[in-house]
C-alpha cells in the first residue's frame, strides 16, 4: 500500500481560531498578530476563521480630468465570530485618503498604521456587522489615462484603491455604482442594471456580482467603442480603443468565435456550465499582460486580440492561446481559487494546461505538440537553468511579496509537469480527477495538496514523492547515454540522468529516443523512473546513424545532441523532433557541452532555408539572434555581418511561404549591421514598400523607424517624427513619442530619460519603459548605457512595491539581457556582495535577469 497524503491542520490556525484557549506549546491569543506591512498569512489566517457571509458595495465618483482626485463610498457587511480584538482593513494610501468610518452606524476615530485601518473591538459584534468608509480612492492600481483608466488588483492590489479585506480565500460579493463623464463607457464583474443622468455626469449601477475574491473585482471606464455579439446562444460585449478599421474587420469575427469555441470545450471538459452571470471582455493599450480573468469581463492588452492581415501564424495561435487561457481560469481560478497565494501557479499552470487543449481545436492545421514544445520549454528552461530557479510551488509569508512569485516557471514548467502527471495517470483518470475537484471546491478555494488528495486516489504511482522533486524544488535534470555495439548491432543501452545543480534529486518522467538510420527511424519510450535505466527495447537493433533523444518533445531536462544528430536534423520530417532537436542544441551551447555558438550559428544558417514550418523557423531565428548578439564577440560579429545578413535576405527570398518571409525579414531587421542592409531597410521604411511577398503594417513601419534611429542613421530624428506623423491611432502615437528619447542619438538625451525612470510616474505605461530599456541597453548603445546599471539594480526594490507583478522582471531582462562584458557581470556581483540580506525572492530575479550575462562571459572568456 503506498503512502496517502494527510490534511494536516496548521497548529497557529488552530490557536488563531481558539484565540485565548490554550493550545498544547503555548496560547496563542488575536492580538499577537502584528500589524505590519501588507498582509500577513498570521492575519490572513485569523481573519478566514472569524468572517464569513461578506459583501462590498462601492460607489466611485470618476471625474473627466486624470489628475483629479477619484472619491469613493463603501458599506462592508460581514458576519463575525469573535469581538474581542481590534480589526484590521487593508488600505495602502495615506491616512488623509480616508475621511470618515462608521462601524454598525456609530462614528468611529480613524486609526490608520502600516497600511491597515483599524475597527476598534467595542464597535464590533458577534454576528452581522456593517462598515461604512468614506474615502479617496488610492491612484497605484487604477491605470489612469487621459481618456480610461481600469482596475488591476492582482494579486494584493485591491487594498490599494479601496479598504477591503484583501485576500484570496475571502471571497465576496461586490455591488458596484460608477458615477463617470457622459461620454464614457464601462464594463464591471457584474451586468449593467441602470444608468441615470446626472449634474456630475452619469451614474452607472451594476447588479451584485457572482462571489468572488478581491484580486478578481475590477472595472473599466473610459471612452471605448462597444462591440454586442452572440455565440453558441450566449451574449457577450466588448470594449476596446482600436482606430484601424481593417484590424477590426479581420479581428472580430475570430475574437468572439475563440471565446465562443473556449467556452464550449472548458464546458465538455469539467462537466460543469459557465459559473458566471456573463461573458464579456475589454482591449486595453499597452495593458501590462496579455490578459487578465475578470470574473465576466477579462482584460486583454488590446495589440494581442486585433491584428491585421501582415499577422503570422504563430501570432493568430498566440491570441487563440491567450484568450482561451483566460477562458480556461473562469474554473481554475475564478470558480475555485487559491487558499493563499503561494498556489498561484495552480491557476496559472491549468489555464495554460487547458489553453493548448483548446487552441488545438479553435485553430486549423494545428500542431498541439510543436506549440506545447515551443511555447513551455525554452521559456522554462531560460529559468530553471539559473542559480536564481524557483520551484513551482513557493512559501509565502505575506502577501506584499506575492508578485515575486509569477514568472514562467509557474506559467511554462509548470504545464510540462501537469502533462507529464496526465501522461503518467492516463488522460481519463485525470480529467475525472479535475472534475472532482472543481464540482468539491466550486466558488470556494482549495491547495495543491487539496487536488494531490483527489488525484492520487486515481493512480497506482505515489504522487507524494513524485510532487516533491516537479513541483517543490526547482532545476532539472542533465541526461547522458552509453552506446554499446557489437557486430553492427546495439547490445546496450544505458540512460543516466543528474540534478544540473549536483543534488541527488531525479525526475521520474517518461520520453521518447529516436534511432536514426538513412532509410528509417524507430522511436522508443523510456521510462525514466531512476537514475540509470537500460532501454532493453534497442537491444538488437541495428546501430543508428544517430540517437535524437526527446523526440515527442515532452520529455524535460538537458538531452544529449552530438554533432552528427546537429548536422542532420533538418532532414528529420517530424517538426516536433526537429524543435526539440534545436532547443536541445542550444541548452547543450548553453551549458558549454559538445557544441559552442559560432558552430550552432553555422547549423542555424544551414537551417533558415531548409526549415519549412513556421513555429521552428521562429525559434531558431529567435536563437540565431540571441546568438549573434549576446554570444559572438563585437569583432567577430562585426566580421560576419555581411555575410549573414545576405543569407538571410535570400532565404526570405527563397521562402514559399508569406510567414515565413515575414519572420526571415524581422531577422534581417534585427541583425542588420551594414551600411548598405540599414540602406535597404531605410528605403522599405522610406517608400513603404515592402519586399516581395511580405506584407508590412503601420506597427511594422514604426518598428523600421525605431531600428533606423536605434542604429543612428543619417536623419535618425526626422525617420522617427515623420513616422509619428503617419501613426494614425492616438494611443499608439504617445507610445513612439514616449521613446523616442530612448532611442536619441544624443547620449544627454539617452541619459535625462533614464533619470526620468527614477520617478514613479514615468514607469506608468510599463510595456513602454521595458521598450524603451531595451533600446537603451541594446549591444550597439552598451558603450554609453553600463553606467545606468547600478542604478537599475538600486531601483529594484522601489519597482517591486510600485509595479505590477512582472514588472521587475522584465525592468533586469531588458537591461541586463543583452550584456556580455565581465565588467556587467561584475556589477551584478559586486550589487549581490552589497546587499548580502536583500530579499531573496527579487535576488532571485536578478539571477534569473543575468544569467546569459553569466554565460556570456564563460563562452567567450574560456
Amino acid at each position: 500500500m503506498k503512502n496517502k497524503p494527510i490534511r494536516y491542520t496548521i497548529f497557529g490556525l488552530t490557536c488563531l481560531i481558539l484565540a485565548t484557549v490554550a493550545c498544547s506549546k503555548k496560547t496563542i491569543t488575536t492580538q499577537e498578530i502584528p500589524l505590519e506591512n501588507g498582509v500577513s498569512k498570521a492575519l490572513a489566517d485569523y481573519r478566514k476563521s472569524v468572517i464569513s457571509r461578506l459583501g462590498y458595495t462601492l460607489h466611485f465618483t470618476i471625474p473627466a480630468t486624470k489628475s483629479a482626485p477619484i472619491q469613493g463610498q463603501e458599506i462592508i457587511s460581514f458576519y463575525l465570530k469573535n469581538n474581542q480584538v481590534p480589526l484590521q482593513l487593508d488600505f495602502k494610501e495615506k491616512t488623509d485618503h480616508v475621511q470618515t468610518v462608521k462601524a454598525n452606524g456609530e462614528a468611529v476615530l480613524v486609526q490608520h498604521q502600516n497600511e491597515h485601518l483599524l475597527i476598534p473591538a467595542e464597535n464590533l459584534k458577534i454576528g452581522l456587522n456593517t462598515i461604512d468608509i468614506t474615502f479617496t480612492a488610492g491612484d497605484l492600481s487604477l491605470n489612469r489615462n487621459e481618456e480610461y483608466l481600469y482596475t488591476l488588483l492582482v494579486p494584493d492590489r485591491a487594498r490599494t484603491v479601496f479598504p477591503v479585506f484583501d485576500q484570496p480565500n475571502l471571497k465576496a460579493s461586490f455591488t458596484l455604482t460608477l458615477t463617470v463623464p457622459q461620454d464614457w463607457q464601462a464594463l464591471a464583474n457584474a451586468p449593467l442594471q441602470d444608468s441615470t443622468a446626472g449634474e456630475q455626469g452619469k451614474t452607472l449601477r451594476f447588479a451584485p456580482s457572482d462571489t468572488i475574491s478581491t484580486y478578481l473585482f475590477s472595472f473599466v471606464a473610459g471612452k471605448f467603442k462597444r462591440v454586442n455579439r452572440k455565440i453558441n446562444g450566449r451574449l457577450m460585449h466588448l470594449l476596446h480603443r482600436e482606430t484601424d478599421l481593417d484590424k477590426i474587420k479581420l479581428s472580430l469575427d475570430p475574437i468572439f468565435q475563440v471565446h465562443g469555441d473556449a467556452l464550449r470545450f472548458m464546458q465538455d471538459y469539467t462537466q460543469i456550465p459557465y459559473p458566471f452571470q456573463k461573458f464579456d471582455f475589454v482591449a486595453i493599450p499597452d495593458f501590462q499582460y496579455g490578459g487578465m480573468e475578470h470574473v465576466g469581463a477579462i482584460d486583454y492588452k488590446l495589440s494581442a486580440l486585433f491584428l491585421d492581415e501582415g499577422a503570422t501564424q504563430d501570432q493568430k495561435l498566440a491570441r487563440s492561446s491567450v484568450m482561451a487561457h483566460e477562458t480556461a481560469h473562469m474554473w481554475f481560478g475564478d470558480l475555485v481559487t487559491m487558499q493563499w497565494f503561494n498556489d498561484v501557479w495552480m491557476k496559472e499552470v491549468f489555464a495554460n494546461f487547458m489553453a493548448d487543449k483548446i487552441t488545438q481545436v479553435a485553430e486549423a492545421n494545428t500542431n498541439y505538440d510543436l506549440k506545447f514544445l515551443i511555447d513551455h520549454f525554452p521559456a522554462a528552461y531560460a529559468v530553471d537553468r539559473t542559480t536564481g530557479a524557483n520551484p513551482i510551488r513557493q512559501q509565502l509569508d505575506n502577501l506584499q511579496d506575492a508578485g515575486s512569485m509569477y514568472g514562467s516557471i509557474i506559467y511554462h514548467k509548470a504545464p510540462v509537469m501537469m502533462r507529464q502527471l496526465e501522461r503518467l495517470m492516463g488522460a481519463e483518470a485525470f480529467r475525472d480527477g479535475l472534475r472532482e475537484y472543481l464540482k468539491k471546491y466550486a466558488f470556494g478555494n482549495a491547495t495543491w495538496p487539496d487536488l494531490i488528495q483527489i488525484l492520487d486516489a486515481r493512480t497506482p504511482t505515489d504522487l507524494q514523492a513524485w510532487n516533491q522533486v516537479w513541483v517543490n524544488e526547482p532545476g532539472r535534470p542533465i541526461f547522458d547515454y552509453d552506446l554499446q555495439t557489437e557486430d553492427g548491432k546495439i547490445k546496450n543501452l544505458k540512460i543516466t540522468q543528474k540534478a544540473e545543480d549536483n543534488s541527488e534529486r531525479i525526475w521520474p518522467q517518461l520520453f521518447e529516443m529516436t534511432l536514426v538510420y538513412p532509410d528509417r527511424q524507430q522511436e522508443l519510450t523510456v521510462n525514466m523512473n531512476a537514475r540509470t535505466v537500460n532501454v532493453p527495447e534497442a537491444v538488437g537493433a541495428a546501430a543508428p546513424d544517430y540517437i535524437l533523444f526527446n523526440s515527442s518533445g515532452q520529455g524535460y531536462g538537458v538531452f544529449p545532441a552530438d554533432n552528427r544528430m546537429a548536422h542532420r536534423l533538418v532532414h528529420l520530417k517530424n517538426p516536433v523532433a526537429r524543435a526539440s532537436g534545436y532547443i536541445s542544441l542550444y541548452e547543450n551551447m548553453l551549458n558549454g557541452r559538445n557544441i559552442n555558438p559560432k558552430d550552432l550559428l553555422q547549423i542555424y544558417r544551414a537551417a533558415l532555408i531548409r526549415e519549412p514550418e513556421e513555429l521552428n523557423l521562429k525559434l531558431i531565428t529567435g536563437n540565431l539572434s540571441d546568438i549573434y548578439w549576446k554570444f559572438l564577440k563585437p569583432v567577430d560579429r562585426t566580421a560576419l555581418a555581411a555575410e549573414l545578413e545576405k543569407e538571410v535576405w535570400e532565404a526570405m527570398q527563397k521562402a514559399a511561404a508569406p510567414n515565413n518571409k515575414k519572420l526571415l525579414f524581422k531577422t534581417y531587421q534585427s541583425i542588420a549591421l551594414t551600411l548598405a542592409a540599414q540602406k535597404q531597410l531605410y528605403q522599405i521604411w522610406e517608400k513603404e514598400q515592402a519586399p516581395q511577398g511580405v506584407k508590412l503594417t503601420e506597427d511594422d513601419y514604426t518598428s523600421l523607424a525605431q531600428a533606423l534611429a536605434l542604429r543612428d542613421y543619417p536623419n535618425s530624428p526626422e525617420i522617427l517624427k515623420k513616422q509619428l506623423s503617419r501613426i494614425k491611432n492616438p494611443d499608439r502615437q504617445q507610445r513612439l513619442q514616449f521613446l523616442m528619447p530612448a532611442l536619441s542619438s544624443e547620449v544627454n538625451t539617452r541619459d535625462v530619460f533614464f533619470a526620468s525612470l527614477q520617478q514613479e510616474p514615468n514607469r506608468e505605461k510599463e510595456a513602454w519603459v521595458v521598450m524603451a530599456l531595451g533600446y537603451l541597453h541594446h549591444p550597439l548603445r552598451q558603450q554609453t548605457s553600463a553606467k545606468y546599471l547600478p542604478a537599475s539594480l538600486d531601483l529594484l526594490a522601489e519597482i517591486q512595491k510600485t509595479g505590477d507583478i512582472f514588472f521587475p522582471y522584465s525592468w533586469l531582462q531588458s537591461t541586463f539581457g543583452s550584456y556580455q562584458t565581465p565588467a556587467a557581470a561584475n556589477t551584478v556581483r559586486t550589487f549581490l556582495k552589497q546587499h548580502p540580506n536583500y530579499n531573496p525572492k527579487l535576488k532571485a530575479k536578478i539571477l534569473q535577469a543575468a544569467d546569459d550575462l553569466f554565460r556570456a562571459e564563460r563562452l567567450l572568456n574560456p
